[in-house]
């Protein structure tokens, strides 16, 4: 595997260059992208200046038979966050880059020009070539283009009018089987920093290309067998997922009181059964759409899902759980087709959903629109997609929103915005929003599995005991996993099954040749964290930017009317290895 590397800013124009995989051998996803960041970029840097990169990688498996290793790391100093960033994205493009070679593209410097540029690459070598018919495109605009160029055979990775308007909020889109741009590395503000670098699109086309070949192909496809079948065999990955999408948990967390509702009042919604996941799995099949599909080849538990509008024709993928939390109960707003309207328009304009449904909600509790305003909610959509005076601001997520608004319940931490779990109702998820190294985000460590879901044992989620723990020990899992290319959904069957997490050990040992145990893996992923934290130490943070906003403190939430109770001193214990 070769790091291939855009100087964007190089005299004469773009150069190309190939380089061994040198000391980043061994890493893939998101240890590739943290690794180079924090070696490479100069902590206190701008993060739209030339001297941050845009690390794009597949992980480890990808490229390969291995169910599930589709997914793909994009890492950068985050405009949003000033942190360290890893975004990560299903969709076709981390199969099709490994199986072309490459365990990384690293975008560096600064276009001399205001051109826009197309990256192509195929087995014949890479292409940059300035492409201003591009400029300015929705990302699904831009797809048709492609194809018309290229063929439909091939996978984009592109933003569209935010990342080229250099927001906080843009997201770097990658298309699934179907050749939509429908599944995003949203956090962070990754596209606004592939804007600033001049790319629209990276066009992969992998033709004539083989699976990448495992050291020992016999102990490989054993284990894989083994570990599909604990995927088949587990009831979170094998029925609700495919059955509902991540919008199962609709129904599950806001019975749970911990479903964010109205920018962070309460935790229940009325109208959650109107945008639940059984009700838009619903409306898929009575509309002609399909709740189970798989947002790149090789997935088995198959969650994207295909959502038609009213009249029968397609408008988007299934809307997730957390776009359809951020948009709806969030915004007070219970129509699904409102919200997969809006989920389709972030897609197009190249937004993260999470990031821009706080910062409507925000928007909301300044009075701009009012809660429960669906239209209005499109409208600023619009406004961002414009760029906008107002959708500027917008655009640059909640915490710029709710200091020019004036408010003062912005639910952010290090300037990202929460997601979908209210931290006084699943105290462990809290914990892991305020200590992650990425600002507030709950596929960090995933402590809902235990708070709510009891997968891989219980704890109490509205005490404080035990959440430092349970958040302590997934982020160091999620680490190793994000690094893997395996989807973080495997993460259920792993935590109950320990047969599959053991299939993925030794996947990842026929393929390299390695002699991983459980501890080589919990390692890999205190590796990870740990270069992580020195990059945002050195970027000016510590340990007081750790924390939750204080509303969470003193505000107690609906209907369990609790407030956030870990301690300062508990939650500075995470990173104590």
């Amino acid at each position: 595997m070769k790091i291939l590397r855009i100087n964007m800013g190089a005299e004469g124009g773009p150069k190309v260059i190939e380089t061994d995989m040198g000391e980043y051998e061994g890493l893939g996803g998101r240890a590739l992208t943290s690794a180079i960041v924090s070696k490479e970029v100069p902590a206190d840097c701008h993060p739209l200046g030339a001297e941050n990169k845009l690390v794009i990688a597949p992980g480890l498996l990808s490229g390969t038979t291995a169910a599930m290793s589709g997914r793909l790391s994009v890492g950068c100093k985050s405009p949003l966050t000033g942190t360290i960033k890893e975004s990560n994205s299903g969709g076709q493009a981390a199969q099709v880059m490994a199986r072309l070679g490459y365990a990384a593209l690293v975008l560096e410097g600064l276009p001399n020009d205001s051109d826009v540029y197309e990256v192509y690459i195929n087995k014949e070598g890479v292409k940059v070539t300035p492409n201003n018919d591009l400029k300015g495109l929705t990302n699904y605009d831009l797809v048709e283009k492609i194809k018309e160029k290229y063929g439909d055979k091939v996978c984009c990775i592109s933003i569209g009018p935010a990342g080229e308007m250099k927001m906080s909020a843009a997201s770097v889109a990658c298309t699934d089987m179907e050749l939509r741009p429908t599944r995003h590395a949203g956090r962070g503000g990754v596209g606004a920093v592939m804007g600033s670098k001049g790319v629209k699109v990276i066009v992969l086309d992998d033709s004539g290309m083989k699976m990448r070949t495992p050291k020992d192909p016999e102990k490989f496809q054993e284990a894989n067998k083994r570990f599909v079948n604990g995927l088949r065999n587990h009831p979170v990955t094998s029925k609700g997922l495919p059955s509902y999408g991540t919008n199962i948990l609709a129904n599950i967390i806001n019975e749970a009181g911990a479903y964010p509702t109205f920018n962070f009042k309460q935790g229940r919604f009325d109208g959650t059964p109107k945008i639940s996941g059984e009700e838009y799995a619903r409306l898929e099949k009575e509309r002609g759409g399909n709740p189970t599909h798989g947002c790149h080849r090789g997935c088995v538990i198959r969650c994207s899902g295909i959502f038609h509008d009213k009249d029968g024709k397609y408008l988007t993928k299934q809307p997730e759980y957390e776009t359809v939390w951020a948009n709806g109960a969030n915004c007070g707003i219970d129509d699904p087709d409102a919200i997969a309207m809006m989920d389709f328009l972030y897609d197009n304009y190249g937004l993260d959903t999470i990031e821009m449904g706080a910062t409507i909600a925000v928007a909301m509790e300044a009075g701009i629109i009012n809660f429960g305003d669906a239209e209005g909610a499109i409208n600023l959509i619009h406004e961002v997609g414009k760029g906008t005076h107002l959708g500027r601001i917008l655009g640059n997520g909640a915490a710029v929103t709710g200091k020019v608004f004036g408010v003062s319940r912005v639910p952010v931490v290090k300037g990202q915005a929460l997601p979908a779990y209210d931290p006084r109702a699943a105290q462990g998820i809290g914990v892991t929003y305020a200590t992650s190294t990425m600002g507030a985000d709950h596929t960090a460590g995933y402590a809902i599995a235990q708070n709510i879901l009891k997968v891989g044992g219980s704890v109490d989620p509205l005490k404080p005991e035990g959440q430092v723990e349970i958040s302590k020990n997934l982020q160091i899992a999620t680490a190793t996993i994000d690094s893997t290319g395996m989807c973080l959904f495997i993460a259920f069957a792993m935590l109950d099954q320990p047969e599959t997490f053991q299939a993925l050990v030794d996947m990842l040992n026929a393929f390299y040749g390695w002699n991983w145990t459980e501890n080589d893996f919990v390692e890999y992923g205190k590796k990870v964290l740990k270069m992580e934290r020195d990059f945002n130490f050195r970027a000016g943070f510590s340990k007081a930017d750790d924390r939750l906003p204080r509303f969470f403190k003193v505000e107690p939430l609906p209907p369990h009317n609790v407030t956030f109770q870990v301690p300062d001193e508990e939650l500075d214990k995470v990173f104590d290895f």
